[in-house]
C-alpha cells in the first residue's frame, strides 16, 4: 500500500472514531431514532450530487429491492442501535465492539452462504467473543446501571452490518459500491422518517448538538463513504476492510480525550483478544505452514 493510501485510511478510521464521539453527545438530546433520521437526511443530501452525475439512479432502479434491504440492515437499524449503545456504553467501547462486524459477517457467510470457516477462523471467533464477555464484565464493575441490553444492541448493529455485507455479495454483485451506499441511504432515510414523527425531541436540540449532528451527517457518513469506496478502488477490498481494526483506536483516544473516559487494564485486554480474533476470523491474520521435503524445505 502506497503510503498516501495508508494515510488517508488512517484519516478515514479517525473520522468513523469520531462517529461514536458525535452519537455520546447528540443522543440524549435527539433520541436514537431522531438522531438517525437526520444524520441519513444529511446524508442522502450530500451523495445526491455524485449519485446524479455519475447517472446511478439508473442501476438503482433495477436493484432497488436488494438496495432497500442493505439500508435497512446496514443504515437505519444498526445506526438506531449503536446510538443508543454509544449513549449508556461511551464512545470507546461502543467503537470496540464495533469492530465486531466482520466475525459476523464470517458466521452469517458460513451458514447462509456456505463458505469456508477454517480451525483458525473458529478459534477466533471464540477467541473475539471472550473479548467482548471481558469487556462487558469490566463495564459492569464501573457503574452500577445495567450495561447488557446496550451491549447487545451494539452486537446486534455488527450482526445487521454482518447480514448486509453477505446479502450485498449475494445479491448486489456488480452493482456500484456509489450506488449501494447512497441508495441504501435513500431507502433508509424512506423507512426512519415517518417513525421519527413519534420521538420528536421534547426540547430543541442545542445548537451545538445541531452542528455535531451536521458533521456526524457530512463527514462521518456522507465523505467517510466516499473515502471508503476510493480506497476499495485503489487498495482492494481486503486492505481496505482494515479500517475496522483502525476506528477502535480512534473511538478510544477521542473518548479519553474529549469526554475525559478512562482507558483500563481490563478494557486493554478484551480490547486486544476483539482485534485478534477479529484478524484471525476474516484471514486478515495468517499464519504459514513450513513443509519439510527428502531433499530440503521451502515454505508455502
Amino acid at each position: 500500500m502506497q503510503f498516501k493510501y495508508f494515510l488517508e485510511l488512517l484519516l478515514l478510521s479517525a473520522i468513523w472514531g469520531l462517529s461514536f464521539l458525535f452519537m455520546r453527545t447528540t443522543t440524549g438530546e435527539f433520541g436514537p431514532v431522531m438522531l438517525v433520521t437526520v444524520r441519513t437526511g444529511i446524508a442522502a443530501l450530500a451523495l445526491l450530487p455524485f449519485f446524479l452525475y455519475k447517472r446511478l439512479h439508473l442501476q438503482f432502479k433495477s436493484q432497488w429491492r436488494a438496495i432497500f434491504f442493505v439500508g435497512l440492515t446496514n443504515t437505519a437499524i444498526p445506526f438506531c442501535l449503536f446510538s443508543y449503545s454509544t449513549y449508556h456504553l461511551g464512545a470507546g467501547y461502543a467503537s470496540i465492539l464495533n469492530a465486531t462486524a466482520p466475525m459476523f459477517g464470517a458466521l452469517v457467510g458460513f451458514f447462509w452462504l456456505k463458505d469456508n470457516l477454517a480451525k483458525i477462523a473458529i478459534f477466533g471467533l471464540v477467541l473475539g467473543f471472550c473479548g467482548v464477555l471481558l469487556l462487558s464484565l469490566s463495564k459492569t464493575s464501573e457503574q452500577v446501571g445495567n450495561v447488557f441490553f446496550p451491549t447487545l444492541a451494539a452486537l446486534g448493529a455488527t450482526f445487521f452490518y454482518g447480514l448486509a455485507a453477505c446479502y450485498s455479495k449475494r445479491y448486489l454483485r456488480g452493482v456500484s459500491s456509489l450506488t449501494i451506499a447512497a441508495g441504501s441511504q435513500y431507502c433508509a432515510l424512506l423507512v426512519l422518517f415517518p417513525i421519527s414523527l413519534f420521538y420528536l425531541p421534547a426540547v430543541n436540540p442545542s445548537t451545538e448538538s445541531w452542528l455535531q449532528v451536521l458533521a456526524l451527517g457530512l463527514f462521518c457518513t456522507a465523505l467517510a463513504y466516499i473515502m471508503y469506496f476510493r480506497l476499495i478502488a485503489n487498495v482492494g477490498a481486503e486492505r481496505a476492510i482494515t479500517v475496522a481494526y483502525l476506528v477502535p483506536v480512534f473511538g478510544v483516544i477521542w473518548g479519553v480525550v474529549f469526554l475525559n473516559e478512562t482507558v483500563t487494564l481490563s478494557m486493554s485486554v478484551g480490547t486486544s483478544l476483539v482485534l485478534f480474533g477479529v484478524a484471525l476470523t476474516t484471514g486478515v491474520l495468517r499464519f504459514t505452514k513450513r513443509n519439510t521435503h527428502k531433499t530440503g524445505s521451502s515454505q508455502t
